[in-house]
């Protein structure tokens, strides 16, 4: 095998390779006297049909095969002895010698993208801070208001008045855009809290001061994320009868109200409330602690990003740009940017995401961090309990799809490589607000 270097550009690289005809002609004889040898015709014996009959039935077919295997290898061999390492897969043009029955040599083109060299970064050297909150009294007991609301009562108001904030009117209503009443839109008997949430906003606001036997037509506008497509943005009119009034009634927040809910007592729901907030909390100081890591990390990626792997993060982070624009959820800090300035920003997000999973694997690699096949099995499971009544099927799918199998596998290694290099970083506490805690930082593209 001659192999000859065409380019050498960057992380671009080149090669002509030519494979003997010779050595093609052997392995294709070589591969036919085996076909040969399983083959079963009517007037030879099994395993002695004539190697002629054999590669007039069969030629094509296994000159196809033997050439992907001369290709395939060769092209293994030229990257593996110079000691690159592909980025992206290797494009190969056949030049000559692909034709069946073809005397001349084998000549095919390899273009390939290699991975840059990344050296180790002292990681001790890492400095983070670690925030972390403690659930207060007042975070424990405004949970328990909250189970007290979900556990309320109505009474009926007997004085005759109009409705105000905080009551609750019970309504008839009829939905209706463009003068047609719509699916969904009619109900009976509806409970509506004055200044309450879970209707669609202006509502309730303009049924404030009805009284009960009064009926009027409101004027609303259905949000334009509405779950409803054919309802989302729209303007509607509701024909409203109010039909009687009510006040909520709260429990006490007593070991009553524990009971009712499935406790023993009070005391058992606040250690529970208070267990969740924690490792809402702990999940929160993760998240923190990882991104500021990620930040530090960019830092340190002074290496070229393999424009193809960049490009294919790029198309799909571009594609769900372009279905949030198209759908009207553009975060508000890009609705007035142009397509270019879009295209410009989410391309450092892009090159950025590229260089640090480059780093992330290369430290992983060099300190033999693996997914374990126990982790793999723990992250299916997880998987399949997304979808009760249908664990099997997750589980078989899995089974039959390697490459989705390997979509569970990028973000475990992921997070064990975070966890690395966290040890080895110097690492301060901060007690800081649940509001602190919750805040989302600016992005750092640098």
């Amino acid at each position: 095998m001659q192999v000859t270097e065409t380019l050498s550009e960057g992380l671009k690289r080149g090669f002509t390779v030519t494979v003997p005809a010779a050595e093609i002609e052997t392995r294709r004889t070589a591969r036919l006297k085996e076909v040969g040898g399983e083959m079963s015709l009517p007037g030879f014996r099994p395993g002695k049909v004539p190697l002629s009959i054999v590669k007039q039935r069969y030629g094509v077919a296994v000159q196809g095969e033997v050439l992907e295997q001369a290709v395939n290898e060769a092209t293994q061999s030229t990257l593996t002895e110079r000691g690159l390492r592909p980025a992206t897969q290797p494009r190969i043009d056949l030049v000559s010698g692909a034709e069946p029955d073809s005397k001349a040599d084998l000549e095919f083109k390899i273009e390939v993208e290699v991975l840059p060299e990344i050296a180790q970064p002292d990681l001790s050297d890492l400095s983070l801070t670690r925030l972390k909150s403690t659930p207060s009294a007042e975070t424990i007991d405004k949970a328990l208001t909250d189970i007290a609301k979900r556990q309320r009562t109505f009474e009926d108001i007997e004085e005759a008045r109009p409705a105000a904030v905080g009551d609750v009117v019970t309504v008839d209503f009829l939905g209706k855009v463009d003068g047609v009443a719509f699916d969904g839109g009619t109900a009976e008997d509806v409970n509506v809290e004055i200044g309450g949430e879970g209707f669609i906003p202006g509502f309730a606001e303009q049924i404030e001061g009805i009284s009960p036997g009064e009926e009027k037509v409101i004027t609303v506008t259905f949000p334009a994320d509405y779950q409803a497509e054919n309802l989302a943005g729209k303007e509607a009119t509701f024909d409203i009868k109010a039909k009687g009034l009510k006040r909520a009634v709260d429990p006490a927040v007593d070991d009553d109200l524990a009971k009712k809910i499935g406790f023993e007592g009070l005391e058992q729901v606040r250690e529970l409330i208070s267990k969740q907030v924690a490792e809402e909390y702990e999940q929160l100081s993760r998240l923190r602690i990882k991104r500021d890591l990620l930040d530090a990390l960019a830092l340190k990626t002074d290496f070229p990003a393999p424009e193809g792997m960049v490009e294919a993060e790029f198309a799909q982070i571009w594609s769900r740009v372009e279905a949030d624009r198209k759908a009207g959820q553009l975060d508000d800090e890009d609705k007035d940017k142009d397509e270019d300035t879009l295209r410009a920003d989410y391309r450092k997000i892009a090159e950025r995401r590229v260089k640090l999973g480059l780093l992330l694997a290369e430290i992983g690699r060099a300190n033999n961090i693996t997914v374990t096949q126990d982790e793999m099995m723990r992250a299916v499971r997880a998987e399949a309990m997304r979808y009760p009544g249908q664990e099997q099927a997750v589980f078989e799918f899995f089974g039959k799809n390697p490459q989705a199998a390997e979509s569970l596998r990028g973000p475990i290694f992921e997070n064990k490589v975070v966890d690395y290099v966290i040890e080895l970083a110097k690492v301060e506490d901060k007690e800081v607000t649940p509001e602190e805690l919750a805040e989302v930082p600016p992005a750092d593209l640098s």
